[in-house]
């Protein structure tokens, strides 16, 4: 009788990972069976959290789940990516993510930062690329991003450039641009893209690096002169705007913000692959492009392990200019 009964357990623990393992794939089989949370990691009415609005309804739709966003603002985006790294690798917590919360603050915030953006989450896939537009006062003394270099050489730290705040991909765009053009132009940090913006109209600054969306009314209005754009690429809504990169000298510029699709990194592949499938047959559709290009973002088309590798390159792009500018935040 002992032995039976011995022989029971043991058939029972051998058993048992396989039962788990079963029961795993039949939830992932059901997957979604209740409404997925779209985590975003500022306040609404920026730019992450329009281009997660955007995707909720596609993917409401593909999943048959309602998708919802919820806004999770706070400390540089980490609260929203903390909360997605201590949430359940289900597919039931996502984050709508930017480049700030994966590449930039592991270096910003060394030894503060909350979680591990390399460790704890990976992208589903990136899903646009956000340009920054170099814009100028009209009435500067060079018209140019190539004059504003030869003038800016000749005369170090003699212009000023504006960004919506420390360390993030419009200030970076401006450390990049002093380190391989070999200039010295000054930051100044704004609370915002609405006030950096409107003092270069203004020539407090003689320019600045800002969304396309901060500062298209102002570029239509004559009131700001666009002179370059950060991206490899010129952008759909100013055709005539060279790339930086189209100046030979700078040939190796490129400095974009980015937004993506991301879940904790258990996740099951089944479950992101379906997240993929979903995201990617949404992002082809002509109307959500254009709707993402009506606000300055550069719908991409990368798969799984392109935007591990992309996300990669960037923070270790983002890394090298937090160092080398001896970038810091206090508090």
């Amino acid at each position: 009788m002992e032995e039976t009964m011995g022989t029971t357990r043991r058939a029972l623990l051998l058993a048992t990972p396989a039962l788990a393992l079963h029961g795993a794939a039949r939830a992932q089989g059901n997957y979604p069976n209740r409404p997925v949370r779209l985590l975003v990691p500022y306040a609404a009415g920026g730019g992450q959290d329009i281009a997660a609005r955007l995707v909720a309804e596609p993917l409401r739709a593909a999943l048959g789940q309602p998708v919802i966003v919820e806004n999770r603002s706070g400390a540089s985006g980490m609260i929203a990516a903390q909360a997605l790294a201590q949430s359940a690798p289900d597919g039931y917590t996502l984050m709508l993510g930017g480049s700030g919360e994966t590449a930039i603050n592991p270096h910003l915030f060394r030894g503060r930062i909350t979680y591990d953006a390399a460790r704890e989450f990976r992208p589903v896939m990136i899903m646009v690329k956000v340009p920054n537009v170099i814009m100028a006062y009209p009435e500067a003394p060079f018209r140019t991003l190539p004059e504003l270099i030869e003038q800016a050489k000749a005369a170090p730290g003699r212009f000023s450039y504006s960004s919506s705040g420390i360390g993030n991909p419009q200030h970076l765009s401006g450390e990049l641009l002093n380190t391989i053009a070999g200039i010295r132009t000054v930051h100044v940090p704004y609370r915002g893209s609405g006030p950096a913006v409107l003092d270069i109209a203004a020539g407090q600054v003689q320019f600045g690096y800002n969304s396309l969306a901060s500062g298209l009314p102002l570029i239509r209005e004559g009131r700001i002169r666009a002179i370059g754009v950060t991206s490899k690429e010129r952008m759909p809504q100013l055709p005539d705007v060279p790339s930086a990169s189209e100046y030979p000298p700078l040939a190796s510029y490129e400095l974009v913000n980015f937004f993506g699709l991301y879940a904790p990194t258990a996740t099951p592949d089944a479950i992101t692959d379906r997240l993929h499938a979903a995201l990617a047959a949404a992002m082809r559709e002509p109307t959500l492009r254009g709707r993402f290009e009506e606000q300055g973002l550069l719908v991409q088309s990368m798969s799984r392990a392109e935007s591990w590798a992309f996300q990669q390159a960037e923070s270790e792009k983002f890394g090298r200019i937090v160092t080398q500018a001896n970038i810091t935040i206090d508090g």
